[in-house]
């Protein structure tokens, strides 16, 4: 037996231990506190409520331009709650002129109406009260921490397309050429409001530039992506918000959780007593690949709703179907004579082709889903998306290193071991 082998093969598994048991209970060292990722994770409208709000176009105008006018505030609205498409928000016209709004994990119905509400119309103006550009002209937009004397600031950072990088520098240009300060300030200005009044002392030709002030870093994040998703066309009033409860409630996460670990633990069983050593390989996998998809929605901030849990769980069965298909192969392998090591390497070689196949058509249909899709649909594409990419990472790296590790630690000859 190879100690340096088995002593790293065991160290995986305690590594992997740890982390599970990480995710399932939480762990506290000190200071440092991490959350079970049961907690860590924002849940949806079924199964953790929100709030509601009713907005109101306050516009003059009818058929055709009105329908238009509320189709696009509906697009600007779902833009700015769900950008990635993993919010869950619901979004839908309840009459001509009215938009109901319903959005998960926010206690606070003003905090709603600041997020969606607001016309979020940017402009640029000069000293003279010109426009110079506006939010049209914005093409990027992102919240950065900006060195100072005082130490790092969050800032917005804009980029502008090509017209927009044209006519500010032209105009920076012009005041970075003028005597006095007052002569030199561009105003930036949302709904009608100051934000920032930076003195242009030379030229900005390289079409970018900086919103400065005392912002935290989540309002300069909001306001990049209200920057980002443009201003509302017609100019939305708040009629009623309110809290609502949850459609199924947290007993029904409860429940689905307990399934899911059933089903988790009844595939675990299958594989280990069906292939044996390859089993013990394809559930320490199994493990690493659901670490990396509920770590990676954590991280994107996936609203977890209850249609999302069963897809979660069927993504598991989807992960272990690219692990059964390579370790027939290697099966195949063994009985043709050839020895474990040769098999292994002939049947990862063999399998790969309908692997990566298989997996590349679904992540086209993902990225299409992601491309053209909206709120709930967007939000499948990305989850999909992510659980295909964890599962060919595991499956094609993870899996072939430990069972050649399995090899090399115990140098056995009982092609019973691996099932075949």
């Amino acid at each position: 037996m190879n100690m340096k082998k088995t002593i790293l093969f065991i160290l995986i598994i305690a590594i992997v231990g740890l982390a599970s048991f990480t995710a399932i209970n939480g762990m506290e060292v000190g200071k440092v506190k991490i959350e079970k990722a049961e907690d860590s994770i924002d849940l949806g409208l079924d199964l953790a409520g929100g709030v509601y709000v009713i907005l109101e176009a306050q516009t003059d105008l009818q058929g055709a331009e009105l329908q238009k006018a509320m189709d696009q505030t509906i697009m600007v609205i779902n833009k700015r709650v769900d950008g990635l498409g993993v919010a869950e928000p619901n979004i839908v016209k309840e009459s001509n002129k009215r938009i109901r709004i319903e959005l998960a994990g926010i206690e606070n119905p003003q905090e709603a109406i600041d997020i969606i509400g607001k016309t979020a119309q940017l402009q640029f103006i000069d000293p003279e009260g010109n426009e110079v550009i506006n939010g049209k002209n914005v093409k990027a937009s992102e919240a950065r921490f900006q060195k100072t004397e005082v130490g790092d600031k969050p800032v917005v950072t804009l980029e502008f397309d090509k017209e927009g990088a044209k006519k500010f520098a032209q105009s920076t240009k012009e005041l970075a050429g003028k005597i006095n300060n007052e002569e030199k300030i561009i105003y930036i200005v949302l709904d009608g409001e100051v934000i920032s009044a930076p003195i242009v002392d030379e030229p900005i030709t390289d079409g970018k530039g900086v919103i400065r002030g005392e912002f935290t870093i989540e309002e300069a994040n909001s306001l990049a992506n209200l920057i980002r998703a443009g201003a509302l066309p017609v100019e939305m009033k708040a009629l009623q918000s309110r809290v609502i409860g949850p459609t199924l409630g947290l007993e029904a996460l409860q429940k689905s959780i307990k399934a899911g670990i059933i089903a988790i633990l009844i595939i675990f069983l299958f594989m280990l007593f069906y292939y044996r050593i390859p089993g013990i390989v394809a559930n320490i996998g199994l493990a690493i690949y659901i670490l990396i998809v509920v770590y990676s929605m954590k991280f994107l901030g996936v609203k977890l709703t209850l249609p999302g849990i069963a897809g979660l769980i069927l993504s598991i069965g989807m992960a272990v179907d690219a692990n059964v298909l390579i370790f027939e192969r290697i099966k195949e392998e063994i009985r043709n004579g050839k020895s474990i090591r040769a098999s292994i390497e002939h049947g990862f070689k063999r399998a790969l082709t309908s692997v990566l196949d298989s997996n590349i058509t679904t992540l086209i249909a993902g990225f299409v889903l992601y491309y053209f899709g909206i709120g709930p649909i967007k939000g499948f594409g990305v989850t999909l998306i992510l659980g295909i990419i964890a599962s060919m990472i595991t499956a094609v790296f993870i899996t072939k290193y430990l069972l050649k590790l399995t090899v090399d630690m115990t140098n056995t000859k009982n092609t019973k071991l691996y099932g075949a």
